[in-house]
């Protein structure tokens, strides 16, 4: 019984010795021999990608995270998940490649038309992650990234949005790398945008021009340069003077001040004229319907773009080998050569990035002369 026992306890021992540290230190020591292997070919790989051109800024279209599960049988949710692991190593890639800006599509306004379940899980998703990202140990801090949401941030739910607000408020001192997050974007969501916030300066800068010339040290009144007031009221007088020399009958005078009144009101608005004692007086806005104000140009249109924060940009990739932007950067990408992988997006690897830029720098010159000629 004895030997028995002491059998029974050695064999005890024995199975505990395989589950010991020591054999799931060496099994660490063997992943991060082969990790650190992996790593040390990347750079190397990436050392010779340096030599040539490489893009200042890489962005991505994220598609197929549902077919991935899908395909996978796996919740929708995982997809997203699986999705975020990739961006995770995409974004470390590029960053150790030395591109300094990324720009990811993860969130379309239109969207939104999805279930409200599906909707609401992403959301949760989003802010979860959010949060993961701005730990200390993660790639942010890491890598100096600073972090930009794009897009229409009112559409959010409240959690996403004072997170996203959260992020961009904690990374605005870092300036090594860039991150650029579209969710509830569209281009043509950004256009209007843009488009809109032009006018209102405009305006801005027409209503301050008015006031400015009131006060103006008494030069100008309520608007009107009076130089060329009383130019107008020295023509006007002597309308006003010839009208009555040549008119006898009161009724006659009469008529023919109507008439000149009715002449008048067809060249200028009821806004823009004033009559008192047959003085009429030009407005400011008759010189603005005369092309003195400035009109609103490219340059004003592209300050107010969401992306204005960061270069157009160099690559667009898109996963899944769909090859239409969705309404992405349409502004931004007319220059810009598409790239379209067949593999889903938690699929996408380093194999992938290297290939693309490789493919930059073959046609490089010929992109580069094509941007000259927009």
């Amino acid at each position: 019984m004895k030997f028995s026992s002491h059998t029974g306890l050695s064999q005890t021992l024995q199975v505990s010795l395989l589950n010991t540290p020591m054999q799931k230190s060496s099994g660490g020591i063997t992943s991060h021999l082969l990790g650190g292997l992996c790593c040390y070919l990347r750079r190397c790989i990436f050392s010779v990608l340096s030599v040539g051109p490489l893009p200042n800024h890489i962005t991505f279209i994220m598609d197929g995270n549902r077919r991935f599960a899908k395909k996978r049988n796996l919740g929708e949710g995982d997809g997203h998940k699986a999705g975020f692991s990739a961006l995770l190593s995409i974004l470390r890639y590029c960053y150790e490649l030395g591109i300094k800006y990324v720009s990811v599509y993860a969130f379309s306004i239109d969207n939104f038309r999805r279930k409200p379940k599906e909707v609401q899980s992403v959301m949760d998703l989003m802010r979860e992650k959010i949060e993961e990202l701005l730990q200390q140990e993660s790639i942010i801090n890491e890598y100096g990234i600073r972090i930009h949401f794009i897009g229409n941030m009112q559409l959010l739910t409240e959690p996403v949005r004072v997170a996203a607000e959260k992020a961009m408020r904690v990374t605005a001192n870092n300036q090594e790398r860039v991150l650029l997050i579209c969710i509830a974007y569209t281009s043509t969501d950004e256009i209007v945008h843009a488009v809109q916030e032009s006018c209102k300066d405009k305006w801005n800068q027409i209503q301050a021009s008015k006031e400015g010339k009131v006060s103006n040290g008494g030069s100008k009144i309520n608007g009107l340069d009076l130089h060329f007031r009383d130019s107008c009221r020295d023509n006007a007088t002597e309308a006003c003077s010839s009208l009555h020399k040549g008119v006898k009958d009161a009724g006659e005078k009469d008529a023919l001040l109507e008439q000149n009144s009715e002449k008048h009101s067809d060249n200028y608005s009821e806004g823009e004229i004033t009559s008192c004692n047959g003085i009429v007086e030009i407005t400011e806005e008759r010189k603005y319907k005369q092309g003195e104000t400035a009109s609103i140009k490219l340059v004003d249109i592209e300050k107010h773009m969401y992306m204005a924060v960061a270069p157009d940009p160099d690559i667009l990739i898109r996963t899944s080998g769909e090859d239409r932007l969705s309404n992405f950067l349409l502004w931004q990408t007319s220059a810009c050569p598409l790239y379209a992988p067949k593999v889903l997006w938690p699929e996408i690897g380093l194999r992938h990035l290297v290939w693309v830029v490789l493919n930059f720098q073959r046609h490089h010159f010929y992109l580069e002369k094509k941007k000259k000629q927009f």
